[in-house]
């Protein structure tokens, strides 16, 4: 299981993320346990069940799209709804020919590799999409390339060949005023990935990857969603919205004096924002505790919870945090964009969700020693606040 403890075990913990994270690539060989993260048969059945049209399904050869029509027809349903349908010789023509498959955000159509994200998700503290790879040949899908955002990458099945040339511009954004310089020379590092390996990419480090070790091969890339200093600052304008100083409208057509005058107020607020020596803190609390993370039906208890002990539940926000409020006695959830007071007693029911696994209502209410129907009220509250979801209905 990939959660948010085997990752941090796997990826070096607190090490990693002090000396690792943001600065260089690192690979782990063999560390990941892939039996049931995805496969093949799972790859296939997706394809063959699903609706995905570009960019969701999409083949690639030397860094270019191979058009839809060579390998997929559209069809038309008696209500007029068209869609392509992929049509396996061809498609399988493209492939064997040279093209790399890609399947973009996995985790949304597959429960075992949404496990995955949702522990790098925690371990990480920022959002997460899961793509999957697949080529059969050793021609390049994408050529040397670099990616705005942090990578993990988990190799499934075969093996893959990454040669790593480093960043030639820091910090590289998907709004950038200008673009990385292409890396001349050697690689910086040649890497086969085999099953079980994972790799680390910074973003901003350009990478050429070939499947030219004589087998298929398959791999799951991991995004993180970067947080720069830009996105930082919007924040702390979003904070200070109460203020005068910023609800004043601009003076354009006033004199330079008081155009003066309004900078320095504008000046004066961000600076005091700014001097917080928790600014960061509070700033990662907010992200973490506003996002709506992956919000779930509860079909069919739309009008709360039954007091029914086999009743399976999970945390879908991955990121929610819980705060003991000791003057008060209480404790504070705050998850998806809402905060919750409960008694101190109910800590154990919130740090059992906390954990991302589906736990049920019989095993929460004896964790805390309250009744099932305390917990089922308390989980209903946060199934409306989409917090928590049912997993398993007992139905």
């Amino acid at each position: 299981m990939l959660d948010a403890a085997s990752w941090a075990g796997r990826l070096g913990g607190d090490t990693f993320l002090a000396q690792t994270y943001h600065r260089s690539y690192a690979h782990f060989p063999g560390t990941a346990d892939t039996a049931g993260l995805f496969s093949w048969d799972d790859l296939n059945r997706i394809i063959a069940t699903q609706r995905l049209e570009p960019p969701r399904l999409r083949l690639s050869a030397d860094g270019e799209t191979v058009p839809l029509h060579r390998y997929a027809i559209p069809t038309t349903n008696r209500r007029a709804v068209t869609w392509s349908s992929i049509q396996p010789a061809d498609f399988h023509a493209q492939l064997k020919a040279g093209a790399s498959l890609v399947l973009d955000a996995v985790e949304k159509i597959h429960p075992a590799v949404a496990a995955a994200a949702e522990g790098l998700e925690r371990f990480f503290g920022t959002s997460v999409q899961a793509n999957a790879y697949a080529s059969l040949t050793d021609r390049e899908g994408f050529g040397l390339h670099w990616d705005d955002h942090d990578v993990v990458v988990v190799q499934v099945h075969g093996s893959k060949r990454w040669r790593l040339y480093g960043s030639t511009r820091e910090a590289p954004t998907f709004r950038d005023v200008e673009s990385p310089e292409r890396p001349g020379g050697d690689p910086v590092a040649d890497i086969v990935l085999a099953p079980g390996d994972v790799l680390y990419l910074p973003r901003g480090w350009w990478h050429a990857v070939t499947a030219d070790q004589g087998t298929e091969s398959l791999h799951l890339t991991f995004g993180m969603v970067p947080h720069t200093g830009a996105d930082l600052m919007l924040w702390v304008v979003d904070q200070l919205r109460s203020s005068l100083a910023l609800r004043r409208d601009v003076p354009r057509f006033a004199s330079l004096s008081e155009h003066s005058d309004f900078i320095a107020a504008l000046h004066g607020e961000v600076l005091n924002e700014l001097a917080d020596p928790r600014l960061v803190e509070r700033w990662a609390e907010s992200i973490d505790t506003t996002d709506l993370g992956h919000a779930i039906p509860s079909l069919p208890y739309v009008d709360g919870l039954p007091a029914r002990p086999e009743i399976t539940v999970k945390l879908t926000a991955p990121r929610g945090r819980l705060t003991a409020n000791r003057a008060h006695s209480t404790v504070t959830f705050s998850a998806a964009g809402t905060a919750w007071d409960f008694a101190e007693s109910a800590a154990p029911v919130l740090r059992t969700l906390l954990t991302g696994q589906p736990t049920t209502l019989g095993e929460m209410a004896h964790s805390a020693g309250l009744e099932i129907k305390d917990v089922a009220d308390l989980v209903s509250a946060l199934i409306e606040g989409h917090a928590v979801a049912v997993v398993g209905t007992a139905l």
